[in-house]
């Protein structure tokens, strides 16, 4: 579909991001987003589209404001994320005013109330936390830059030894697979599966960490794999992860913006990243208390505290005590919701139905 296509079948645009949480700045972007309903070839033919998140630039259209980064949601894709409680696309129906609204956008936004669940508090909680890991990420870098790219021997490996990393994946990949094949067995199973594959990314946890010293012969033991084996696996994984993180250091530091960066450099951490994950980490709160979502910050009346972490009025500790406040008080209140633990999938399907067909071709 083309620009005009979609604009023309878009049913809903906010203003979204700092401006739109009513915490911005001067220099603060118009960022925008928005939902569409596909035409008929896109619901009975072949062909498939998600999203348009580029090249609004490239030609006017109706919508003149919409800047580069805007991204424009596909109805089916926008109501399977807002399911998934996914915290930047749930918000999108809880704005008081729209610089677009149709009636059928009306009819979905009426229904906003359907797609809330406690499972905010694993959504929430783990946007926040990858801010979190950000702000430790390049408050490390800012405090213990590495200096050189990591080389195979500070690790014990020759190069004869060195194994790609398409090689440690796949046996991380065969260990994922026997751990989970073999709590089934166990009384507990059932939970513990869910623990392993659906509540916790077991498989990024054994991409991103290094097996340690404690797990090295259970490990050996379960893969039946010789403890030499098993030895340079951990090495190769030390290896790599290192290699990672230094190539993550050089794109950060060529890609700073500048003014941020000194900003930086001044306060200790990424003032703007801090800031993300206590107004997301305070929203699953809100969410799970409430049973709504408070997008204008000011009338939840954090905006200040919120501005001023964005300033770098706050140290480090503080944001961090902030923080673990936070992750408490997901987990407090969310033993005491009253919302549904999963969201009515059944319902939303009907919900997409409907507003097609109100759409119509």
């Amino acid at each position: 579909m083309n620009r005009a296509e979609i604009e023309q079948r878009t049913i809903l645009i906010a203003l979204t991001g700092s401006r739109g949480y009513q915490l911005q700045t001067d220099s603060s972007d118009y960022d925008h987003r928005g939902i569409f309903i596909a035409t008929q070839p896109y619901y009975y033919g072949l062909s498939k589209i998600e999203q348009k998140d580029r090249d609004w630039e490239l030609d006017g259209g109706r919508f003149p404001y919409l800047a580069k980064d805007t991204c424009i949601f596909e109805l089916r894709k926008f109501l399977e994320l807002s399911a998934d409680n996914n915290p930047n696309i749930l918000e999108l129906l809880w704005y008081k005013d729209y610089t677009h609204l149709t009636d059928v956008g009306k009819e979905l936004v009426k229904h906003r109330q359907m797609f809330l669940s406690k499972k905010v508090r694993k959504t929430y909680a783990g946007y926040g936390y990858a801010q979190i890991k950000k702000l430790e990420s390049h408050r490390r870098w800012l405090l213990n830059p590495p200096n050189a790219k990591p080389q195979a021997q500070d690790f014990g490996i020759e190069p004869t030894q060195l194994m790609a990393k398409m090689e440690v994946n796949a046996f991380l990949e065969y260990l994922y697979l026997l751990i989970r094949d073999r709590i089934q067995f166990l009384e507990e199973s059932e939970e513990l599966g869910k623990l392993l594959s659906a509540e916790i990314d077991f498989k990024g946890v054994l991409r991103q960490y290094a097996i340690p010293d404690a797990a090295l012969v259970y490990t050996q033991q379960i893969t039946h794999s010789s403890t030499d084996f098993i030895r340079l696996l951990q090495k190769n994984q030390q290896y790599l992860n290192a290699v990672r993180e230094y190539e993550n250091y050089q794109q950060w530091k060529q890609n700073r913006n500048p003014a941020r960066a000194l900003m930086e450099a001044k306060v200790g951490y990424d003032c703007k990243f801090a800031m993300q994950a206590i107004r997301l980490l305070r929203t699953g709160v809100e969410i799970l208390a409430d049973r709504q979502i408070q997008i204008d910050r000011r009338e939840a009346g954090d905006a200040e505290e919120l501005l001023a972490i964005k300033r770098g009025d706050y140290t480090y500790e503080q944001v961090m005590s902030i923080a673990d406040r936070l992750y408490q008080g997901l987990e407090s209140t969310h033993a005491r919701s009253q919302l549904p633990d999963d969201v009515d999938r059944e319902a939303v399907n009907f919900l997409c139905v409907e507003l097609v067909a109100r759409q119509g071709w």
